[in-house]
């Protein structure tokens, strides 16, 4: 079955080019359900760097004919980027910086929340009387957020789910003004985001290796929509998050640790490489979704894997990071 997903500029569906499908197929089902010692050896994270080695450290050929290929398969545009001549392994590729002030601008108005990546997303409450509830086919909440005192400030409250294909952009950047007040990892394995990977395994988000940034809006410069807590998950060839803050362009990358200041639309992190996901919890109340992300999801004319394996209209939105996700209420 093919994935498709709503391009935001348009509104028409786009079918997604899955990489390695029937490699995740087979893991997924087969050597999952009839050897789970190999798939847990295959979703470890010393076999993660052994493939992300393997995939992604290996120079191109040395005419650049590879190195075409590679980059026109992916689709990726190199005028947007720094330094395109300097993209010879596809790990660079994937690492790759843009300029992002004009390629990915940001909405002026400094009410609104912005996507944190180059994505395809979901937004949903964790209500259960809500229309938008679905967080338990993704992950648990206690769970992704691990032991930690910051389950009752998210309780019922709203997230949005980015899932970062491999042709993306890699960089994450920050979605709202704010303080840190609480940054932590959690251990886990290294699942794959295929989305026929994620209908497969009961909340798969819950069980992969992340790091959580909490942020305080409600502060001087702040966007003013409460605490926003930041996931940061890792997949399957994705073994590191770095934390590269940096408040102009990509210069001076700092670590993000409790007490900095974080300016919305700046690069914060850099996942090596891939594909990955984010996820956004704002409190209850705080946040209204952007119209057309809430009504694309519904919508029954779109193949979607999510909505095939979930058994309810879930389909993903194209989404630009530094563009509009969401607005402060009130």
């Amino acid at each position: 079955m093919r994935h498709q997903y709503i391009e935001r500029s348009s509104g028409s569906p786009r079918t997604e080019p899955l990489f390695g499908d029937r490699l995740v197929t087979l893991l997924y089902h087969r050597v999952r359900e009839h050897a789970p010692a190999l798939f847990d050896m295959v979703t470890s994270a010393r076999m993660t760097d052994v493939l992300g080695y393997l995939n992604f450290d290996l120079p191109f050929g040395m005419r650049g004919s590879a190195s075409s290929r590679f980059l026109r398969e992916l689709g990726v545009d190199l005028s947007e980027c720094l330094e395109p001549d300097s993209l010879d392994t596809p790990r660079k590729v994937f690492e790759r910086r843009i300029r992002y002030q004009s390629c990915r601008p940001m909405p002026e108005d400094a009410a609104t929340v912005v996507s944190p990546a180059d994505a395809r997303v979901l937004v949903g409450s964790c209500r259960e009387n809500s229309a938008l509830f679905i967080k338990d086919k993704f992950f648990s909440f206690e769970e992704l957020l691990g032991e930690t005192l910051w389950h009752e400030a998210f309780r019922d409250g709203d997230f949005a789910l980015f899932r970062l294909t491999p042709d993306k952009y890699h960089y994450n950047h920050v979605p709202v003004s704010g303080v840190v007040v609480d940054l932590y990892q959690i251990d886990g394995a290294f699942n794959s985001c295929n989305p026929g990977a994620i209908v497969t395994v009961a909340t798969p988000y819950s069980k992969n290796r992340r790091v959580v940034t909490v942020i305080d809006t409600d502060v001087k410069g702040g966007t003013g929509v409460g605490l926003v807590a930041m996931v940061e998950v890792v997949a399957l060839m994705i073994g590191e998050i770095v934390q590269c803050y940096s408040e102009h362009g990509y210069e001076n990358p700092q670590p993000v640790e409790p007490g900095l200041f974080l300016e919305k639309g700046q690069p914060k992190s850099l996942y090596r490489p891939g594909s990955s996901t984010d996820i956004l919890f704002f409190q209850q109340g705080r946040v209204t979704f952007a119209r057309d992300l809430v009504a694309n999801q519904a919508r029954c004319d779109v193949e979607s894997r999510f909505s095939r394996g979930f058994r309810m209209p879930l389909v993903e939105t194209d989404i630009q990071v530094r563009s509009q996700l969401a607005e402060r209420r009130g």
